[in-house]
């Protein structure tokens, strides 16, 4: 697979008949879904799901998608979206980079980025991370610096 980067964390996708639009293909607010549910089952395999981040009372909420739509996908596709934690400031902030691919012809779809901000989720205001987030996420990122070398 053309992964843009090592040790991805992969989910897969099916292009169900719901997703398709007017134009015959999959809509973009559905491509913001499987997004949302790539991160979440990441952040599951990582130990920080809803029950956690209830209990500590934070949550890491997106503040900034960028994504580049780079050809389309269609009903019936197996599709297969990776992401990976690229930066963070161990504070507030975190960034997650995505790629969508259809393993049948290796094509690109998709290339995202997504910001994260640590809030608190009884007040929604901006809060630094606890500790359980540093170690959880930490070692996802940590994993992608030592792919690097």
């Amino acid at each position: 697979m053309g992964w843009d980067r090592e040790t991805p964390f992969i989910i897969d996708l099916q292009v169900d008949a719901e997703d398709i639009d007017g134009l015959g293909h999959a809509n973009n607010a559905v491509y913001v879904t499987w997004l949302e549910r790539c991160a979440w089952r990441h952040s599951q395999r990582l130990g920080l799901d809803l029950v956690e981040y209830r209990r500590l009372d934070r949550a890491m909420a997106v503040v900034r998608h960028e994504i580049d739509y780079l050809a389309a996908a269609y009903e019936g596709d197996e599709l297969q979206l990776a992401t990976w934690i690229v930066d963070w400031d161990q504070r507030l902030k975190m960034t997650r980079h995505f790629q969508l691919i259809r393993p049948s012809d290796n094509v690109t779809l998709l290339r995202a980025q997504t910001t994260f901000v640590c809030i608190e989720l009884s007040t929604g205001k901006p809060k630094r991370m606890p500790t359980e987030f540093i170690e959880g996420y930490g070692p996802a990122l940590h994993a992608l610096e030592s792919a690097k070398i």
